[in-house]
């Protein structure tokens, strides 16, 4: 069983910045760098929306809400990656989850934006105008 844990949520302004954090444990994780590992979210009376993602080769890829805005790192030693958010507007809003799966971001993508086998319990991201 892996088990993800956010970190890092709060209330900003716009144009604040704030750092997602999410740590990854469990027997399950004894390959943890062949995983893909994302985040999404969810805001209230909206779908999810698949935010970043890394692949186990370190490709990277994100949303076009947020491309040159959030930034997606790992540190593989730690079993934690991190969602740096800059720039952050109003409509960025929402319960914040990071995912994991041991198939390809691909095949996670294809399922949904939230198509992750493990998902943690979310962090909340308010942002003011």
């Amino acid at each position: 069983q892996v088990r993800l844990v956010e970190s890092g949520g709060g209330s900003v302004q716009s144009g604040g910045s704030l750092r997602l954090s999410c740590t990854a444990s469990g027997a399950g994780l004894s390959r943890y760098e062949s995983y893909c590992r994302g985040w999404f979210r969810q805001a209230p009376g909206k779908e999810r929306e698949g935010l970043a993602h890394i692949d186990p080769d370190g490709t990277i890829t994100y949303a076009d809400s947020v491309k040159g805005r959030f930034t997606i790192s790992q540190d593989v030693a730690k079993n934690t990656w991190y969602l740096e958010m800059n720039s952050l507007k109003p409509e960025d809003t929402a319960m914040y989850y990071c995912g994991a799966d041991p198939l390809s971001c691909m095949t996670v993508a294809n399922i949904g934006p939230a198509g992750y086998n493990y998902g943690g319990q979310g962090t909340q991201v308010t942002v003011s105008s």
